[in-house]
């Protein structure tokens, strides 16, 4: 069996730092990033343009139709300085615009973040008030409506004035039963007391003119 192959000693170890001997410079890559984004943003302008185009045309017509004591980039040397001043321009605004879209291409990126962290509180959010209405309307079937209720007390009030208007009824005939049996009570006893007095004087009227 093959043994496993050994790492070389300090091969998974970092190296450590060393003293530089000349400072590195790092500018400020927010205002770097700044500049390269107004620089980039103005040669994009119709004025960028009217302005370079009138600056070759002038270079071109002085070194071409000026006096040849006073041409600085002659044509004989196929302006060989204006070929310089533009190989660099452009050699500089590559690197520049590049930098320029790679901010803007953060700050998208910035942006799309936060678009979708909207989007899912929005989504929650919208969920959120989904269950609730729907929670809602499920209680609002159980809830009864108000013709039903109307329609409940009604009855409701239907069966108490009828149980008091019999209870009243039957108030009522207790009470004239009630007086009736007073006034035979009266009469009773008005005949009973007849009848005492008859028995304590048996001999009536004839008795009293006999004596």
């Amino acid at each position: 069996m093959a043994e496993p192959r050994k790492l070389l000693p300090g091969l998974d170890t970092p190296l450590e730092s060393r003293a530089r001997l000349f400072p590195v410079f790092a500018p400020n890559p927010d205002a770097f990033g700044r500049f390269a984004e107004r620089f980039a943003r103005y040669m994009g302008t119709p004025q960028f343009l009217v302005y370079m185009t009138l600056f070759c045309i002038v270079w071109l017509g002085w070194n071409t139709l000026g006096p040849s004591e006073l041409q600085f980039d002659p044509k004989s040397l196929n302006f060989t300085l204006l070929t310089l001043i533009l190989s660099l321009q452009a050699s500089y605004a590559a690197p520049l615009i590049l930098l320029a879209q790679n901010r803007q291409d953060d700050r998208d990126r910035v942006q799309i973040e936060q678009d979708r962290a909207q989007n899912e509180r929005n989504l929650a959010d919208t969920e959120y008030l989904t269950r609730e209405l729907a929670s809602l309307r499920l209680a609002m079937r159980e809830v009864a409506t108000r013709d039903f209720v109307r329609g409940e007390l009604r009855a409701e009030l239907r069966s108490i004035l009828d149980e008091l208007a019999e209870r009243d009824a039957s108030l009522g005939n207790g009470s004239s039963k009630r007086r009736k049996d007073k006034k035979d009570r009266a009469r009773q006893q008005a005949a009973e007391d007849e009848l005492q007095s008859a028995e304590s004087n048996p001999s009536g009227p004839e008795g009293a003119r006999e004596q």
